[in-house]
């Protein structure tokens, strides 16, 4: 049995595709249970904004064709065929490690893709659509993701241009118990409040020219003060941070419009720029611009990609090692079948021994156990033998000599 793979992610896929090959809980019912009609009885759909990813266990090449006609069935109205990436056996195992990791994700080593893959294979084990082999695959995967996540820290490095000039502000002046004046209500003073709230005992008051935007900022924010544009110079001495985020074309911090008599921050997250570049030059002030960001965010970047790299190298061995459990399962059907059959032999001798002999309870309870025992003991190092079969023609043969063998 082999893992698979059939389907689209952002590498190879427009998001207008995207957007319309997508799994509903419904549809991934359908999905699994066409493939059932196909021999394929354990499914799991990993279907999020940039991926809709479609694994399983196969034993036969002819159902990857299947699997391959099951997925694009599911979306008749559009042609994927150009679309499609398809993976087997090792590769399509390696490939669902790195995943899990995200190190197959539009933002390298984010932590969100590691949380739909557990809901992936609940969802489908809840349905009766995984087995032992997927299970076990899928909880590797996770396990290696997590300790690779741990020992690199990979998504400490941030990437995004507010998420990168709220810690350097931090770093510089310490968020925490500061006022703060935002200046902005569009998406990026929106991203930027996201952050800046993450630091305890904040007063933030934010000032903006548009009257729409500001009420819809103050209800994903119901934290913050208001103040209307033209009063941002009246106040703005009272703060201790100013953060800038406008699309504005014009300065919307001057250098002398106002009196600075204590130490103060700014961040400036736009472009062009919002605050006057001659507030660096003031000896109370901190000014950090998108120039030191960027050149922060390139770091962290090449960071982030050595830090794959690294997570890549680690991930090897765990995956030989799955991929080399999942050969070897093979012959597990036969060695449990040995095994019952062991206990039938055992059985019916136990049955016959009991019929003939006045055994007490303990005397029964002895012979059947060292019955069932003497026959495992038989078997016990043709079993070792036999999970130790690397090449898949070899298990092929054992498995059906041992089917002529012992009938079963």
């Amino acid at each position: 049995m082999q893992l698979g793979l059939i389907g689209i992610h952002y590498k190879k896929t427009r998001l207008d595709i995207r957007d319309k090959v997508s799994f509903t809980d419904a549809g991934k019912l359908i999905c699994f249970q066409k493939a059932a009609l196909a021999g394929i009885t354990q499914c799991m759909a990993l279907s999020t904004c940039n991926r809709s990813e479609l694994y399983f266990m196969y034993e036969e090449e002819e159902q990857k064709i299947k699997m391959r006609a099951v997925y694009t069935e599911m979306f008749p109205e559009i042609e994927l065929e150009r679309y499609l990436d398809a993976r087997f056996g090792e590769d399509a195992v390696a490939y669902l490690f790195r995943t899990a990791a995200g190190l197959e994700s539009l933002v390298l080593g984010e932590d969100q893709i590691l949380g739909q893959v557990r809901d992936a294979i609940d969802f489908s084990r809840t349905m009766g659509y995984s087995g032992k082999e997927l299970n076990k695959i899928v909880r590797d995967a996770v396990t290696c993701a997590k300790r690779i996540k741990t020992e690199l820290k990979i998504s400490e490095q941030p990437l995004s241009i507010s998420s990168i000039g709220i810690r350097t502000l931090d770093a510089v002046c310490s968020i925490a118990g500061k006022k703060i004046l935002v200046i902005g209500s569009g998406k990026a003073a929106a991203l930027a409040l996201h952050y800046v709230f993450a630091y305890p005992d904040i007063s933030v008051t934010a000032c903006s020219r548009n009257p729409s935007h500001a009420r819809k900022l103050r209800r994903e924010f119901p934290e913050i003060s208001v103040i209307e544009y033209e009063m941002r110079y009246a106040v703005i001495a009272r703060f201790d941070i100013v953060i800038s985020a406008t699309s504005s074309p014009h300065l919307t911090v001057k250098r002398d419009a106002f009196d600075i008599l204590h130490p103060m921050c700014f961040l400036d997250l736009a472009a062009p720029r919002d605050v006057d570049p001659g507030l660096a030059g003031h000896k109370f002030v901190t000014l950090i611009d998108l120039d030191t960001l960027r050149e922060m965010a390139a770091e962290n970047q090449k960071e982030r990609e050595r830090l794959v790299k690294e997570s890549r190298r680690r991930m090897i061995k765990s995956v030989r090692e799955t991929s080399d459990w999942l050969e070897k399962s093979r012959i597990d059907p036969a060695i449990a079948s040995l095994q019952q059959r062991c206990s039938e032999i055992a059985g019916d001798s136990y049955e016959y021994l009991n019929r003939k002999m006045q055994l007490s309870e303990r005397e029964q309870k002895l012979v059947k156990k060292v019955l069932q025992s003497s026959l495992y003991r038989l078997l016990r190092e043709p079993i070792q033998e036999l999970k130790r079969l690397d090449s898949r023609q070899e298990q092929e043969e054992y498995k059906r000599l041992l089917e002529q063998l012992f009938q079963i």
